[in-house]
C-alpha cells in the first residue's frame, strides 16, 4: 500500500499509511491546501488536487456506524472512470496486501465446497448446505474487498461479518439466483443482463446493513442503469488472465481472484454516488 508525506505549518509528517492520511483528513489536520507526496508523484501537490482525498473541495465521510466496510467511500464519478484506470487502482491497492487477498479468496473458494465434505450428510446434502452459506461469505467478502479498495485495513475475519447477518444474506442470494434464473429461461443474454443488474446487492447490503434483500436488489439495478456494458467489459478484461491462470493448473487463480473482486469493488465506489437513503422502518 502506499505511503504519503504531508507538511503541515511548515512540519513533515511521514510516511504514514493513506488510510492514516485519510483519518487526518476526517480530523481536520489535513486541508485541501495541505501539500502531499508520495513515491511517483514529480512534485508535491495540495491534497486537493489529488484525486481520492476531497470530494468537491470537502473531506470524506467517515463511514456510519450501520456500514460493515469501516473505511469511507472514495469519490464516485458516476460511472465516467474508464476500465483501464479501475483496474490500475486495484492494482495499486493490492501493492502490499497480495497475500491477504488471497487468503480472503480462498475462503470464498473452500467455505461452500466444504459443505461437501461433511460427515454423513455431505454426499447429499452438501450443494443445499453451500447454496445457504454462499451468501453470508459473498456479503462478507463485498465488505472485505471494499474496505481494500479503499485503502483501509482489512483482515480475513471481515470475511465472515455477513453471518452476523445470515438471513439477509440468505435471502439476497437465493432471490438474485432464482431472479437470474427465471431471465435466463428467456435466454441467455437476458440472464447475463440481469446479473450485472443485480451484481452490487452484496456491495449495498455491506455499506448498509439496513438494507432489506429486495430493496438492495432494487437498488442494484438503479445504480447499474445506463452501466451494465461497462461492467461486462471490465470482466472481459480478465478473459485472458483466466486462460494463463488454466494453464499453469489453475494456479494463477491465486493471483487473479484478488485482483478481479479488488477491481469489482472499486468499480462499485465509481458508479455508487453514496446518497441514496436507506428505506425507513
Amino acid at each position: 500500500m502506499a505511503t504519503w508525506y504531508c507538511s503541515i505549518d511548515g512540519t513533515r509528517y511521514g510516511p504514514v499509511e493513506e488510510s492514516v492520511l485519510q483519518e487526518w483528513i476526517r480530523e481536520g489536520r489535513v486541508h485541501p491546501a495541505t501539500l502531499i507526496w508520495t513515491a511517483g508523484m514529480e512534485q508535491w501537490l495540495p491534497a486537493g488536487s489529488v484525486p481520492g482525498f476531497f470530494i468537491g473541495g470537502a473531506a470524506p465521510q467517515a463511514a456510519p456506524p450501520y456500514s460493515l466496510v469501516p473505511a469511507a467511500p472514495l469519490p464516485a464519478s458516476g460511472g465516467g472512470m474508464p476500465n483501464e484506470l479501475v483496474c490500475e487502482d486495484a492494482r495499486k491497492r493490492l501493492t502490499g496486501n497480495w497475500i491477504l487477498g488471497m487468503g480472503a479468496s480462498l475462503i470464498v473458494v473452500l467455505v461452500p465446497e466444504a459443505a461437501n465434505y461433511l460427515p454423513v450428510i455431505g454426499a447429499f446434502a452438501g450443494p443445499i448446505v453451500a447454496l445457504i452459506l454462499t451468501g453470508p461469505v459473498q456479503l462478507g467478502v463485498a465488505a472485505f474487498f471494499l474496505t481494500l479498495a479503499r485503502g483501509g485495513r482489512a483482515d480475513l475475519g471481515t470475511v465472515f461479518v455477513g453471518f452476523r447477518y445470515f438471513g439477509n444474506a440468505l435471502a439476497a442470494h437465493l432471490l438474485m439466483t432464482l431472479f437470474i434464473f427465471l431471465w435466463a429461461l428467456l435466454l441467455i443474454i437476458p440472464g447475463i443482463i440481469a446479473g450485472l443488474a443485480y451484481s452490487q446487492t452484496f456491495y449495498l447490503m455491506a455499506e448498509d446493513t439496513r438494507l432489506g434483500p429486495m430493496e438492495a436488489l432494487r437498488l442494484s439495478k438503479q445504480i447499474m442503469m445506463g452501466h451494465k456494458w461497462k461492467l461486462f467489459c471490465l470482466g472481459w478484461r480478465f478473459f485472458g488472465w483466466m486462460i494463463l491462470s488454466i494453464l499453469t493448473c489453475c494456479i494463477g487463480f491465486l493471483w487473479l481472484m484478488p485482483y478481479m473482486a479488488t477491481a469489482y469493488a472499486r468499480f462499485h465506489d465509481d458508479v455508487h454516488s453514496h446518497t441514496q437513503q436507506a428505506p425507513t422502518a
